[in-house]
């Protein structure tokens, strides 16, 4: 049965082209730990849609199908205002490839009532697993020349951070109507990094909860380096465009830190290295990211161009 106080709680998953049967599950999973839950899908394709309809107008949620691909930022907006129309104090966002852990809103929730005692919270989020590491990902703060990492110890206590993944994060309601809601301009990478920072910049602090637990896949596939060098998370073309083209879109932004630009700047590099030279599809990977920072730089917004996309003629190499 859902706790009383989670009640509060309205889930805003957002779904692009999802595995039927792993959005049903998420979605059942949440249904006895929210209020409701809201499903907001980016014009996907198939015929999963009525039976998730059916579902979620029987349990008091809502699906919003949208007629085309409006990104993630504007797609959670929408959820959001879908959850305060109706009265919901709390969002908890999810993407649709995540899997919460049992009673995760409630841990959740706790920590944020007992945190907001003595802190100004902007918002909490779990300690999140994805199967293809070998140890949950820690919480970060920023600092220079590399960030700082902090993993979940013995006593489980929350852990102050510099921004959250969206995924899992749950933010009070009145703490969106003061920072704002997600900048759709960004249309889908650096979405929770913007908002985290612009949350920071008002005053607010972000916590990690150890006690709650998320599966979150991150990356299309992971790659081995050459030379022994590890692992390293693999996008696709387009996804490769928005990386670059909104990083320096934040580099822009008053609330960025500067101390975040000044080491992500060699991130830049890095990532023309690796997928421009030694991961392909090489020769499209480095068009779609050349392009992202030409983009950024005359402050483009929005969807990706449409002749970067596949089929476009542009994605041989």
């Amino acid at each position: 049965m859902t706790d009383h106080s989670a009640t509060t709680v309205c889930a805003v998953i957002v779904s692009y082209h999802p595995e039927p049967a792993a959005l049903l599950s998420l979605v059942d999973g949440l249904l006895p730990q929210v209020g409701a839950v809201v499903v907001v899908d980016n014009a996907s394709e198939g015929d999963w849609q009525q039976p998730l309809d059916d579902k979620m107008s029987s349990a008091g949620g809502a699906l919003l199908r949208q007629t085309h691909n409006i990104g993630l930022a504007a797609a959670q907006n929408l959820g959001i205002e879908w959850a305060r129309s109706n009265g919901y104090r709390h969002v908890l966002l999810l993407d649709q490839d995540s899997e919460p852990g049992a009673g995760i809103v409630v841990s959740l929730l706790s920590a944020l009532q007992t945190l907001s005692t003595t802190h100004k919270v902007a918002a909490v989020g779990p300690r999140f697993h994805d199967r293809r590491e070998d140890r949950d990902a820690p919480f970060v703060r920023i600092h220079f020349p590399v960030n700082r990492k902090f993993w979940c110890g013995i006593d489980s206590q929350p852990i102050a951070c510099d921004f959250l993944i969206s995924s899992g994060a749950l933010i009070p309601m009145d703490v969106l109507d003061r920072v704002g809601p997600m900048d759709a301009g960004l249309f889908i990478d650096n979405v929770d990094l913007e908002w985290g920072f612009r949350a920071r910049a008002q005053g607010y602090a972000l916590y990690g909860v150890c006690t709650a637990t998320m599966d979150h896949r991150l990356g299309d596939s992971r790659r081995e380096l050459p030379f022994g060098l590890g692992q390293v998370v693999v996008h696709g073309p387009v996804r490769l465009y928005y990386m670059m083209r909104n990083r320096l879109r934040l580099y822009a932004m008053p609330h960025t830190p500067w101390v975040w630009v000044a080491q992500d700047l060699p991130r830049v590099l890095v990532k023309l290295l690796l997928f421009g030279v030694l991961i392909g599809p090489r020769a499209r990977n480095l068009r779609c990211m050349l392009r992202g920072l030409w983009d950024g730089l005359r402050g483009r917004q929005g969807a990706c161009p449409s002749d970067l996309l596949p089929g476009s003629g542009s994605d041989s190499g």
